[in-house]
């Protein structure tokens, strides 16, 4: 439950009384929340400001990288800060509604014209999380550069901490390089799984909880690969758009071993498998 300090300094940040709250579904890092108004709905992240760091700012600053893009329908971020040892977000609330008939259309254009935000480096400003893990975003000239040093290492080093073993890293990043198209930085969504995207009331797309960065934009066509759940529509509506480099598949288990090695890193041995497999496949 949110306390009642907390509601009091929300009703002082909106401006107006809460009539009511209620839980919505979070996920393990975040409890959520929707808090009513007499003029608005608006949804509610908390969590522990000394477990997590920065992560409702590097949310903010993710949000609005993606907003400023004009490109999918993003929640505006109304403010965000801390209370004793509980960090908050307060984010504008997004009915949910219907897929329209051309929703997959949509959606392949809007990813699209996404991906074609760049700039001259790889990585970001700050650094952010994904999921409950740190994620860095040096700037790095390459894009394997970029993959490798800021994505690939830190999770394998992480790993053998929490006492997974492995053989034959350096090689496997040596034969990656070259497999690694020389393209552009692309401003991704960079956690973009089938919870992350919502129909909103007019049954178009909507992007929530980001882990930006300009990175490959190959990662997120790995990531929607990875677990399924988007319709094969959108990734021709994609290529149509901006085209993939040749081979994109046979490449989609390299960006997948990040998102692999996070889910080892979180919840464990079930996915020891799949990232030996991964390195196997390059080394």
């Amino acid at each position: 439950m949110i306390s009642s300090e907390l509601i009091k300094h929300f009703e002082t940040l909106l401006s107006e009384k809460i009539i009511s709250t209620a839980p919505l579904s979070g996920g393990d890092i975040n409890e959520v929340y929707i808090l009513v108004t007499s003029t608005q709905k608006v949804v509610v992240k908390i969590n522990s400001a000394s477990q997590f760091q920065g992560m409702f700012q590097a949310e903010a600053i993710g949000l609005r990288e993606l907003k400023d893009s004009k490109t999918f329908i993003i929640p505006e971020v109304l403010h965000y800060g801390e209370l004793d040892d509980v960090s908050f977000l307060l984010l504008e609330y997004i009915d949910s509604g219907m897929q329209s008939n051309d929703f997959w259309k949509v959606f392949g254009q809007q990813l699209a014209a996404l991906h074609q935000n760049s700039r001259p480096y790889f990585g970001l400003e700050t650094d952010n999380y994904i999921g409950s893990l740190p994620q860095y975003n040096t700037k790095q000239a390459s894009a394997s550069e970029f993959y490798i040093t800021q994505r690939l290492i830190p999770q394998f080093k992480l790993a053998i901490q929490n006492g997974f073993s492995f053989s034959d890293v350096d090689v496997f990043y040596r034969n990656i390089e070259n497999e690694i198209p020389n393209e552009k930085s692309s401003l991704v969504h960079g956690d973009l799984w089938n919870g992350n995207f919502m129909v909103d009331a007019s049954g178009k797309p909507s992007l929530i909880d980001p882990a930006v960065a300009y990175a490959p934009r190959e990662m997120d066509i790995g990531m929607m690969h990875l677990f399924g759940g988007f319709d094969n529509e959108l990734f021709e509506v994609y290529h149509e758009v901006f085209p993939l480099d040749g081979n994109w598949k046979n490449r989609l288990p390299i960006w997948q071993l990040y998102y692999l090695l996070v889910h080892l890193n979180i919840f464990g041995s079930s996915y020891y498998k799949r990232v030996k497999s991964v390195l196997d496949l390059y080394s």
